[in-house]
């Protein structure tokens, strides 16, 4: 980091939850108390409140409200949670001139790109070769279409892809259908299928025809995926082939389907579609459960696990929720 030690985890996590309040408008006075009290108990959490401040330029109590919107309504930062705030405000990497740090994050880049979503939002696109997309929550692409090839790069979230079958001079269109990936490619083979980014790693399930999918640092590797299958691939290698599951598609039909799901999990992935942080204490993390949730009312899913579980939904803001243990 630049102008001292790496900030740890913990203590980053810590500060990104402070953010969180501040920026939802709703902090007490007991609250900054509170802040204060914690920025004077470690001088790493003090050097750790200075680069929050320095890298935003917006934590200032009196201004913090409207920056909160913008953050909470950007779906990369949403949909990663408090992780994702913790690797933009805390990221260690220098500050150049004119905020030229930000260009190089993935939430900069999803601004950006051709298409995109916000934290929630899904949205329909039709591409000129008769092929379409669906977009999921905070997801983002390019679209580069030449004479020999159309490319597609997921930039960020998940997509369903509809290859087309647009004619060229009276012949189907042969150029090869390819979605680029921070790992590597996939070749539609006349297909259906949904694709999505993770952090280290891209997750592909087909539910028609077939994909072939290329790591970018293993070229000779190419393994062909079939209609009901999914897999997950690396820069080096493609994992195991497992069929596909209710959850892989449920998301295109507007739903979030548990099927006997540790708790951690479903509260990870409903973050992906609320704004805010969504916390999960590790006493509950492990209980599972099974259910099909609409993703149009968060609230209500919130509001729903008590009735199935042993915990309690606590909510300092709608943006910021912690489930814990029943009391």
């Amino acid at each position: 980091m630049a102008g001292g030690l790496p900030i740890s985890e913990t203590v980053a996590d810590e500060a990104a939850e402070w953010v969180t309040l501040l920026m939802s408008g709703e902090a007490t006075d007991d609250d900054l108390r509170r802040l204060q009290a914690w920025r004077a108990a470690s001088p790493d959490h003090e050097r750790a409140w200075r680069h929050v401040e320095a890298v935003s330029g917006r934590l200032k109590v009196l201004e913090t409200h409207a920056a909160y919107r913008s953050l909470s309504s950007h779906g990369e930062l949403a949909a990663k949670g408090r992780r994702r705030v913790v690797s933009v405000l805390l990221w260690g990497g220098a500050i150049g001139a004119g905020g030229a740090w930000i260009t190089r994050t993935a939430t900069w880049q999803s601004q950006l790109a051709d298409y995109h979503t916000a934290t929630g939002e899904q949205r329909a696109v039709a591409l000129n070769d008769g092929s379409r997309i669906l977009l999921d929550t905070g997801s983002a692409i390019d679209v580069r279409f030449d004479a020999r090839r159309r490319v597609v790069r997921l930039i960020a979230g998940e997509m369903m892809v509809v290859t087309g079958h647009a004619l060229v001079d009276g012949a189907p269109d042969a150029r090869p259908f390819i979605v680029e990936t921070g790992e590597g490619q996939i070749r539609a083979l006349g297909t259906r299928f949904t694709v999505r980014q993770n952090d280290d790693h891209t997750a592909v399930a087909v539910l028609e025809s077939a994909v072939e999918i290329q790591p970018d640092d293993a070229p000779g590797l190419r393994h062909v995926l079939h209609a009901g299958e999914r897999t997950t691939f690396t820069r080096r290698a493609v994992a195991g082939v497992a069929p596909l599951a209710p959850q892989d598609s449920a998301w295109t039909r507007g739903q979030l389907v548990a099927d006997e799901m540790r708790l951690r999990d479903f509260l990870d992935e409903l973050a992906r579609y609320r704004p805010g942080i969504v916390r999960c204490d590790p006493q509950v993390a492990d209980l599972r459960f099974s259910g099909v949730f609409p993703l149009d009312d968060t609230d209500r899913i919130l509001e729903t696990l008590p009735t199935v579980l042993p915990v309690q939904v606590r909510q300092r803001t709608r943006y910021w929720v912690t489930v814990t243990a029943r009391s």
